[in-house]
């Protein structure tokens, strides 16, 4: 197998292929929406708390609900619910547009739509990680997938705020929200153009989901790998993501930009994440992936602390680049862990204590880097946030030894150690 198919080998699988394809479009518009939402609310209220407090709102939801969402993900079709969410989100997204491009949008409206999109996400990410092992049932592809999956985000972050940097510019932020709402219709057709089994109720259904959610709460907290990789990336969203929330602050008064600096430094953040993406693809399996997430959240946090003390723009995009590749190289290599250890039946609810510990956390980093930089200044809250990923990180790589014992067991009984081999 030559290099390229080796890293591009879970697209011999007809669904993963259709579900990428979609996701390519989708996401440059998702993307666009992001980038546009964020200088719309600094363009309306010059605040940075209100830069946290739309972000706050608009995953606070899917902080509180990834839960009982999980438990649904496990019990229904998840195709037929990502269709679902597919439709909501782009609903949602169109009325951000009519709202903008009326000229009548208010922080108010921008504060519930928001909202509204944390709901639909605390269903739908859970049930679109989850969905991978149906696309791509062969374990060996697993890996790959995720990473792929990985680099399409990444090149939409890096194609997607450039577009809308552009757009906002001529036309104004109204037609980034117009773009996107559109764009959620190749996913859409994907998703129905796949053959796969529909999941039978069956297989899934729990007569009480207090009962389910304990049992999922209870696996994700007595396993010692999944618990810790939940812990560490719960910390990191709480005090590392908080940099995204306060990059149009960044843009305008510490780098004295605009629209075009702002998309300057998501698409450096993409580029790093993109070329991380890409080495993990490379790779086997999950084997060796826990050095990985060590080594990713120490470049994380030593490029949030060069970023948040930089005022050169040259630096500061090259400290974004460092802080994607190393984010996505702890992302990545957590998710395709977990999606290896975790049992098909649990598969829905452990992916939505991951959302939650992952996603779920940002909103009150939101908050929290909203007000830390209102009072003490957005480059010491950066630092403040990096010191602390970088203490977690110290954390985790204390708790390595334990991990490996369980993960070894696990490794072992799905075949993918044999017995007495050194795990990785």
């Amino acid at each position: 197998m030559s290099p390229f198919a080796h890293t591009t080998r879970a697209l011999r699988h007809r669904n993963y292929r259709l579900y990428l394809s979609g996701q390519c479009i989708s996401l440059m518009g998702t993307w666009m929406t992001r980038l546009a939402l964020s200088w719309l609310t600094y363009r309306l209220t010059h605040s940075a708390f209100l830069l946290g407090l739309v972000g706050f709102a608009g995953q606070i939801l899917t902080f509180a609900l990834s839960p009982f969402a999980g438990v649904w993900v496990d019990r229904m079709d998840r195709r037929k619910l990502l269709v679902m969410t597919q439709v909501a989100a782009a609903g949602q997204s169109l009325a951000l547009a009519a709202l903008t491009l009326a000229g009548i949008i208010t922080i108010n409206e921008i504060i519930a739509l928001a909202a509204l999109q944390g709901l639909i996400d605390a269903f739908d990410m859970p049930a679109r990680q989850s969905f991978v092992t149906k696309m791509v049932p062969d374990k060996e592809d697993l890996s790959n997938a995720i990473a792929l999956n990985s680099s399409t985000v990444n090149v939409a972050r890096l194609v997607g705020p450039s577009v809308a940097a552009v757009v906002i510019a001529r036309m104004g932020e109204g037609w980034c929200f117009a773009i996107d709402g559109v764009s959620y219709l190749a996913v859409i057709a994907s998703l129905l153009m796949m053959r796969i089994t529909p999941d039978a109720p069956g297989d899934h259904y729990r007569p009480s989901m207090a009962a389910q959610l304990s049992e999922g709460w209870g696996y994700v907290t007595r396993f010692i790998p999944i618990r810790n990789i939940l812990l560490l990336f719960a910390i990191t969203s709480l005090m590392g993501m908080s940099q995204m929330a306060l990059l149009p602050l960044f843009a305008a008064q510490v780098l004295h930009g605009g629209p075009h600096m702002l998309g300057l430094l998501t698409t450096a953040s993409a580029t790093g994440a993109l070329a991380g993406a890409i080495q993990l693809a490379s790779r086997k399996n999950a084997l060796g992936l826990l050095k990985r997430i060590q080594q990713g959240g120490a470049l994380f946090g030593v490029a949030i602390i060069v970023f948040g003390l930089s005022h050169w723009p040259v630096l500061s995009v090259i400290a974004m680049a460092f802080m994607g590749l190393g984010m996505m190289t702890g992302l990545a290599g957590s998710n395709t862990i977990i999606q290896t250890l975790a049992p098909e039946e649990k598969r829905g609810r452990v992916m939505s204590f991951y959302t939650m510990a992952f996603i779920g956390m940002t909103p009150f980093g939101s908050l929290l880097a909203g007000a830390l930089a209102h009072r003490i200044g957005a480059p010491h809250t950066l630092l403040f946030s990096g010191v602390c990923v970088l203490l977690a990180g110290a954390w985790f790589w204390s708790q390595t030894g334990a991990m490996r014992v369980e993960m070894r067991a696990r490794y072992e009984e799905l075949g993918i150690l044999q017995p007495k081999k050194e795990a990785a």
